[in-house]
């Protein structure tokens, strides 16, 4: 593989992009999730801070950040502790996208751990796939990231391949992992084909576009799906392909899909941390190709034209490979008729089985003879270079971050095995146990998106009502997910409203499997208006605004996209509902019921609330949270992703500006000083051929002199 610099760039910049909208969209949210009266209190699980004990005993004991909290004159109860780790870490990663020198290993390490350190008390709202995925790829940008503000930059750092390379190893656990995982589960929707149909109606927050895409032929979203399974199953092989096209293919392929996702759904930050990840199978030279930089092309031998022939040959013959396996195993034809494709899955679960039992091996082989090539390629860098203390500076680096990398290796197999037990029970002992001691700081984890397709039968939501008569009921209708069935999809990534997200969660259980559920109800029916403002900012949508409501129940519905109608038109409404069951019965503040189920979840009080504090840090915060608590949640990420891409643009307009502008040279100043402020090696360029032609002018004075004597 070629150079990788600007690959590198591209990918620490995205992460810090990625930082700012995770740690933005979870702060505005703290409050109603997790402060004093929230959905799950984080003073319920979070251990109470013991003044005997040394800090550093504390945080190793229970890895988070949190416990600094005290010590810093906030308030006992993590809330502010919490708020402080968000806005810290967004600012942090604002500026680490903003600055490049801040793009560095121990800039990218802060965000790590203040991440962490947030996911440790999350619950519930901070388990989704997407969080331990930016918690892996952020300590993957620990050891990528120079070690700029130490000023040990060195151009010598030919560990960076080996470090970059784990991030391809990830996107290849992350896509092949989830495709393995569809077909695995054995479930119905992708085993038939028709997972596509579901998809787009039945993700967390639909988009507008969902809508639109519900409204294609059968046939078409049927080769969505076998497009979907192609693109995460066959084409992650080709990421560790030698062939460099090949790699680029499977770049475009997996972009492109990402893109599609972030059009087609809300799937918050998810997308952009996947495509970040694929800027690992980028080089240098595309890169510039895409500037138009690219290097003058010279003319081939004869032999370096039968090897391009070759090389075209074996890439004609992988993608004829792939088009023909897709066709035998999805049994492709074209209806002619109905100007149509029929499509059917030609294997069976037991195929499949076998299937992977038999690469689940040789993939693992892959990674680790690409990993030593990568290893022993940065050696050979490294001995190469000139100067006897320059070598043993980069070896002594190529050491430590090739034994990281090939540590971080290690331990991600245990979760990438653990899809095919027969080569999980095959993993040393002593990786395991390696994996096992840094599992809590979620290094690597498993991957399985979308393994079952829900919503077959329908979308299940769960609609709240409030009442204060227990004969009037009113719904209460959330901002982002399906409520009213005239409102259409809203449009909120990269936001992740985590209430929303659990709500459309909890509709495919029962209530008692989510324990916050009972924790929301209680809150509304307090009228806390933290965790109303996680329903409402505008508090003329909410139907309680004045008091809280008196009962509170909640009912099971079933949603669908509605279709066009005959002659084409869009139709008044986006969804159409039936009724399914009760969720959850009426209840109210002192019932039997609400009050056993809030003590048998451990959402009873287990602390007296602690005043808070009045510390200048913890003014300084409630003054932050004061202008920030009323805007929703995805005006303010769309407001800084505006402040980066105005800040990026003045920058880059201003460094054109300063860059084109060339000052004239005076009529008195002397040609040497113009020279001066050349660069060297033009300057010497120069020099030097004026000194061949002066030499070049004295020979030729004396052959002619010479010439005229002997005439």
């Amino acid at each position: 593989m070629g150079e990788t610099r600007l690959p590198r760039h591209m990918f620490l910049w995205s992460m810090a992009i990625i930082y700012t909208f995770s740690f933005a969209s979870l702060y505005v949210q703290i409050p109603g999730l997790y402060g004093n009266e929230g959905v799950l209190p984080v003073r319920l699980v979070e251990p109470r801070v013991d003044g005997s004990r040394p800090v550093l005993e504390q945080i190793h004991a229970h890895p988070s950040l949190l416990w600094l909290g005290p010590r810093l004159g906030l308030d006992l109860d993590a809330q502010q502790a919490m708020e402080l780790l968000c806005l810290a870490g967004a600012l942090l990663a604002l500026g680490a996208a903003l600055l490049e020198p801040l793009r560095d290993s121990l800039v990218f390490f802060c965000l790590w751990a203040l991440y962490l350190s947030l996911c440790q008390v999350g619950q519930d709202f901070l388990r989704f796939q997407w969080d331990s995925l930016l918690l892996e790829a952020g300590f993957l940008t620990v050891l990528v990231a120079p070690l700029n503000l130490l000023r040990w930059r060195s151009a010598f750092r030919q560990h960076d391949t080996v470090t970059f390379w784990l991030a391809r190893w990830l996107l290849f656990r992350l896509t092949f992992c989830s495709g393995v995982a569809k077909l695995a589960s054995h479930c119905p929707s992708w085993w038939g084909l028709t997972a596509v149909n579901h998809m787009f109606e039945a993700q967390g927050i639909p988009s507008p576009l969902s809508w639109f895409i519900q409204q294609l032929p059968d046939w078409y979203l049927k080769l969505g799906t076998i497009g979907l399974l192609v693109t995460e199953i066959a084409v992650p092989l080709l990421y560790f392909a030698p062939i460099r096209r090949l790699r680029l293919a499977a770049f475009y392929t997996q972009a492109a899909y990402q893109v599609t996702l972030m059009f087609l759904g809300n799937y918050g930050f998810l997308p952009l941390l996947s495509l970040a990840l694929t800027f690992s199978l980028l080089d240098d030279d595309h890169i510039s190709y895409w500037l138009g930089h690219s290097k003058r092309k010279y003319a081939k031998t004869w032999t370096q034209t039968i090897m391009s022939l070759m090389v075209l040959l074996v890439e004609l013959a992988v993608f004829a490979v792939i088009i023909y396996g897709t066709k035998v195993f999805f049994t492709l034809a074209i209806d002619w008729e109905t100007k149509t494709m029929t499509s059917k899955t030609a294997f069976t679960q037991q195929q499949f089985g076998n299937w992977l039992k038999l690469v689940t091996g040789p993939t693992i082989w892959v990674g680790v003879l690409s990993l030593t090539w990568e290893v022993v390629a940065a050696m050979l860098g490294c001995v190469c270079v000139r100067g006897c203390l320059w070598k043993l500076w980069g070896l002594i680096q190529w050491a430590v971050f090739a034994s990281a990398a090939v540590a971080v290796f290690a331990i991600s197999v245990v979760p990438y095995s653990s899809m095919e037990q027969v080569y999980s029970s095959k993993i040393l002992p002593e990786v395991r146990q390696a994996y096992n001691l840094v599992e809590r700081y979620r290094l690597v984890s498993a991957y399985s998106l979308d393994s079952r397709m829900t919503g077959v039968d329908g979308r299940s939501e769960v609609v709240l009502e409030g009442s204060m008569d227990k004969y009037t009921w009113k719904e209460i209708e959330f901002m982002y997910k399906p409520g009213n069935v005239g409102v259409a999809p809203p449009v909120v990534a990269p936001h992740q409203p985590r209430l929303d997200w659990q709500m459309s969660l909890a509709a495919q259980g029962l209530a008692k499997q989510n324990p916050w559920f009972t924790s929301l109800v209680h809150c509304l029916l307090q009228g806390n208006k933290d965790v109303v403002r996680l329903i409402q900012t505008d508090s003329a949508q909410y139907p309680f605004s004045q008091a809280p409501p008196v009962y509170l129940r909640a009912s099971l519905y079933q949603y669908w996209f509605t279709q066009t109608t005959q002659d084409g038109s869009i139709p008044n409404e986006w969804w159409r509902r039936d009724y399914a069951e009760e969720f959850y019965p009426a209840v109210q503040l002192g019932d039997p019921t609400l009050e056993g189920m809030l003590s048998q979840h451990g959402l009873k009080e287990k602390f007296p609330i602690q005043p808070s504090p009045d510390s200048p840090l913890a003014q300084a915060l409630r003054q932050v949270r004061g202008h920030v608590q009323t805007l929703p949640g995805h005006l303010v990420l769309w407001s800084l992703l505006a402040t980066v891409a105005t800040i990026w643009l003045l920058k880059t307009l201003l460094s054109g500006a300063l860059g084109g502008r060339k000052v004239k040279p005076t009529p008195a100043e002397p040609k040497a000083k113009k020279a001066k402020d050349q660069p060297a090696e033009k300057s010497a360029s120069a020099s030097s051929l004026k000194a061949e032609r002066e030499n070049f002018e004295e020979r030729k004075q004396d052959a002619d002199r010479s010439f005229k004597k002997r005439k």
